[in-house]
């Protein structure tokens, strides 16, 4: 019998799952004592760190009494579920992470239906109980009605629970002892969780994940499904559309740890990577050379959102950037193409532009801000959802919304909800905070984000995920403010902008550089409003007696880039350099704005 173990971890963002990595890595003592490692081993890129959030699914293994454990990370955010489908093709059971406060969250329930689905067995681990008021057996109850609504067998519903803190180091069945380590979660793993079975025959194996590297190429990742794989060994490639091609192996690599180790030959069960394949795509079968049979493609979530990507056209291009030009863009956008399985790019009329369609403001937010620090410069359309015509209707996607709030501030969130025609479903008291949850069409969800946080003082937590296509629910009302535009370019003054503050709120602030069309501030009234604020105090008759005002200017407001991709309107750019992130008029001049109007 084989000595491996392969399990995915499911849990909701910020619920513990990478520390728990962590742990167990620094468990099964893989860096040596004195390795400096940091914290969030797993979420390597810079990105991933800042926002704790985990976006790619990674790989890593341990070994444990003479097992292998491998343990794949899978990202949390539903805008990824594209990620989470291919990993549990990989897994055998999942650990299923769940907050002692918190409970089970809308996102963990949409990655364990697919697991249940796929009948894999799971252990709950209830993460953060030493932290104050939590609830474990509430938890523990509220997950059990959880698996029991997911329709889980009834092999499914017997699953072990493991309480612990991550973030401490310790686990235990019992979460009135804290104890010091991990081990029983890692006996738990290693008794309940099935072994990879062997599978005599034919090479199967599919490719989940790649991995690029720029001195190999891509590196394809996937779980030998049967048989066994070797170097240098000639196979078939089984593409999506049932194409065959004939290549050869060049070398195989297992995981060790964080590190990839090379190895002569794979037998059914591991995790391994293959490097000197070419023109594979995520989902394709590396089968027999002589008789190949394809595995079942991986059907991977639709897009649900689309976005015009241009080049930098605004007066100021170039400035910031390393890369501006459309084949620029192009290419960087084809290299994306390859890893990020959600993503779909369309050419449109003109060359310099591109429609990309992704699974959410999140997904693509990430996308821009990662190309941003590589030094691109690009210019952002309003983001439009993707409508389908199902029997000559017009059918959006819905989502399902959950908001957990103070009691006193439900008011004002359902207000802002049913104003974007979304249903309330349910309402329950949950500790201090109301819980409800909507039904609520996905373009209602571009900017409620903000709107949501601003009326409950940031005390609101939120999470949708994609429920289905649904007839269209009508017109939704947009920004309710005009915008104040610049009509000169040079640097933003300081006595104009104190002269024109009670026109509204500015985005800039003195000393700022600004072009013509640049919105630079939202007005106080519904119309937009071109005002210029580059004009300096006349400096004629200084030695009159009258006495000098003292300027006092609000700050400025702060957009980060997924507020100025939900804050723009139809006509607007958000303009996206890696110093900066201004928004415009798509047509800067003034006269030929009004032109256009009048059509």
């Amino acid at each position: 019998m084989q000595k491996i173990r392969n399990i995915a971890i499911i849990a909701h963002v910020d619920h513990g799952k990478t520390t728990l990595v962590d742990k167990i890595l620094h468990q099964c003592q893989l860096f040596r004592e004195n390795q400096e490692t940091g914290d969030l081993i797993l979420d390597n890129n810079d990105l991933e760190r800042e926002r704790g959030i985990t976006i790619l699914a990674k790989n890593v293994s341990v070994k444990y009494k003479d097992t292998k454990i491998n343990i794949i990370d899978t990202p949390g955010h539903a805008d990824f579920g594209g990620e989470v489908e291919r990993v549990l093709n990989m897994a055998d059971g999942v650990l299923l992470l769940v907050d002692a406060f918190e409970g089970p969250m809308p996102q963990t329930r949409f990655v364990l239906q697919k697991a249940l689905a796929q009948g894999l067995k799971a252990i709950v681990v209830i993460n953060k109980v030493d932290k104050p008021n939590c609830r474990p057996d509430e938890v523990h109850d509220a997950v059990f009605e959880l698996f029991f609504n997911l329709n889980a067998t009834e092999d499914q519903l017997n699953f072990p629970t493991i309480y612990g803190s991550s973030k401490h180091g310790w686990m235990n069945t019992d979460w009135k002892n804290p104890t010091t380590t991990i081990l029983p979660l890692l006996d738990a793993i290693v008794e309940h969780i099935p072994s990879a079975p062997i599978r005599e025959g034919t090479l199967q194996m599919q490719i989940t994940s790649l991995d690029y590297s720029s001195f190999i190429g891509r590196i394809a990742v996937g779980r030998v499904f049967r048989g066994e794989i070797k170097e240098n060994m000639p196979f078939s490639l089984v593409k999506r559309d049932g194409k065959i091609l004939k290549l050869r192996i060049r070398e195989i690599f297992t995981f060790d740890g964080l590190e990839k180790k090379k190895v002569p030959f794979v037998k059914s069960g591991d995790i391994c990577a293959v490097t000197g394949i070419e023109g594979f795509d995520i989902g394709d079968t590396i089968a027999d050379f002589e008789n190949p049979e394809g595995l079942i493609p991986i059907a991977i979530d639709e897009p649900t959102m689309s976005m015009i990507f241009t080049i930098n056209n605004s007066p100021f291009y170039g400035r910031d950037g390393k890369f501006v030009t459309s084949r620029h863009l192009k290419e960087r956008l084809d290299r994306e193409l390859e890893k990020n399985l959600a993503l779909r790019v369309e050419e449109t009329g003109s060359p310099d532009s591109y429609n990309v369609f992704g699974r959410g403001i999140l997904h693509l937010s990430i996308l821009v801000e990662t190309m941003r620090r590589e030094g691109y410069e690009l210019q952002l359309g309003q983001p439009q959802v993707i409508i389908k015509e199902i029997d000559g209707v017009k059918h959006e996607p819905i989502e399902v919304l959950t908001v957990d709030t103070p009691q006193e501030c439900t008011g004002k969130v359902i207000e802002f909800v049913s104003q974007r025609r979304g249903e309330m479903l349910v309402m329950e008291p949950k500790g201090d905070l109301v819980r409800m949850e909507f039904d609520i069409p996905a373009r209602g969800l571009i900017g409620l984000r903000n709107a949501i946080l601003t009326a409950t003082a940031g005390e609101a937590i939120m999470a949708h995920r994609l429920k289905d296509f649904e007839p269209w629910k009508g017109d939704i009302p947009g920004r309710n403010s005009g915008v104040l535009i610049s009509k000169e370019k040079g640097p933003a003054v300081a006595f104009s902008i104190d002269r024109l503050q009670d026109r509204g709120k500015y985005f800039v602030e003195p000393g700022d550089e600004i072009y013509p069309g640049q919105i630079i501030g939202e007005h106080i009234r519904p119309d937009d409003l071109v005002i210029n604020i580059c004009t300096e105090k006349k400096l004629t008759n200084m030695r009159a007696s009258g006495s000098e005002e003292k300027m006092r200017i609000a700050p400025k407001i702060n957009f980060s880039l997924e507020e100025a991709m939900e804050y723009i309107q139809k006509d607007e750019l958000v303009e996206v350099t890696p110093k900066h992130i201004r928004m415009r008029k798509i047509v800067l001049d003034e006269n030929e704005r009004k032109r256009s109007e009048k059509k």
